[in-house]
């Protein structure tokens, strides 16, 4: 079902570092200070996809962007810091990347960091709606499964709503199945495929084994395994920091990837496939990831959940009510807002 991955996402990431395809996109990372901020910054500027590079936070980013300049590639870095500089920082955007929020703590779910990561999601995209309303809208703040939720309700409010151009980035999970099966089959893992649907969160992530290029089989018991491997992995990183973060690097890394094939998508190159979680109605979820054709604006067509295994269908039945209730909460948030 998806397009070989020499033509897909992990080669963005590798033209999007490596080769000449250039275009003059405007990309801002709101949190750019911050663990996840700074390599993501890094790699994008890294990237002659990448002509200006906005990067905003409530402290530090005059060094960062800096620091950042010095770099022999052709993105022009500035930084931009405090709300007041944030209708500036997001002018003329085409991309707008948000790592911004805290990170999880150990015992910590994702769902805790809701209160302080909902309010920062919020007061970021309400500027997006204002300054950037067209831009493509990659949320990384987790939870996910609601500030995407939080992200499309304020664009509404804004009266500027378009699905098809926000995207909540749960590249990492891909990113993470590609790494684990490539590791179990003795394979390279920049030609593994493994679609991940659902949420962003536990049992709503839903590895497509089935699915993955090329084809792979496991017994039962070592597929269940697998699949609770790459949906606990982000706690497997924030224990192994033992209180300093969590996935910072890996996230970086997933989420340059996505704004890559974002790019990629958008100065015309077809056949960009990548998985996110979006406003959809390909399962009785208001909002839920699948594979997506990227397109000139955004999201061209929606590929949905395909063929999948019984083992499958099962995580999908079990991850519904998490998942809505991780919206809904999501879209009551924005309703209580004065």
């Amino acid at each position: 079902m998806l397009l070989s991955r020499l033509s897909g996402p992990a080669a963005a990431l590798r033209r999007g570092i490596a080769t000449s395809a250039q275009s003059n996109a405007k990309v801002a990372v709101l949190g750019a200070s911050g663990g996840i901020g700074q390599p993501l910054s890094l790699l994008l500027k890294n990237s002659p996809l990448v002509s200006h590079l906005s990067l905003y936070d409530i402290a530090h980013t005059p060094g960062v962007a800096a620091d950042l300049s010095h770099i022999e590639t052709r993105a022009n870095v500035k930084g931009f810091i405090g709300s007041e500089q944030l209708p500036d920082c997001l002018k003329g955007c085409e991309v707008v990347v948000i790592p911004a929020g805290v990170p999880r703590k150990p015992g910590m779910t994702r769902d805790d960091l809701f209160n302080t990561n909902a309010t920062i999601v919020a007061n970021l995209t309400s500027a997006c709606a204002k300054h950037c309303p067209e831009a493509m809208i990659c949320i990384i703040a987790n939870p996910v499964n609601s500030t995407i939720p939080i992200t499309s309700e304020l664009f509404k409010k804004h009266g500027v709503y378009n699905p098809n151009r926000i995207f909540g980035v749960t590249t990492l999970d891909i990113v993470r199945a590609n790494t684990f099966v490539a590791e179990l089959k003795g394979l390279d893992p920049a030609r593994v495929n493994v679609p991940v649907i659902g949420g962003h969160a536990g049992k709503t992530i839903i590895p497509l084994i089935s699915q993955c290029t090329p084809k792979v089989e496991f017994p039962q018991d070592q597929l269940e395994t697998l699949t609770g491997r790459i949906q606990e992995a982000g706690t497997e990183v924030v224990k192994a920091k033992a209180g300093a973060g969590s996935a910072t690097l890996s996230m970086a890394y997933a989420g340059a990837r996505f704004v890559f094939s974002v790019l990629d998508a958008m100065n015309g190159k077809e056949g960009v496939i990548e998985c996110s979680f979006v406003r959809s109605e390909e399962t009785e979820c208001p909002y839920f990831s699948t594979p997506l054709l990227l397109g000139k604006n955004g999201i061209e067509k929606n590929l949905g959940i395909g063929k999948i295994s019984p083992y499958e269908e099962k995580m999908i039945a079990e991850a519904m009510t998490e998942l809505k209730a991780s919206i809904k909460k999501g879209e009551e948030f924005v309703k209580s807002m004065k």
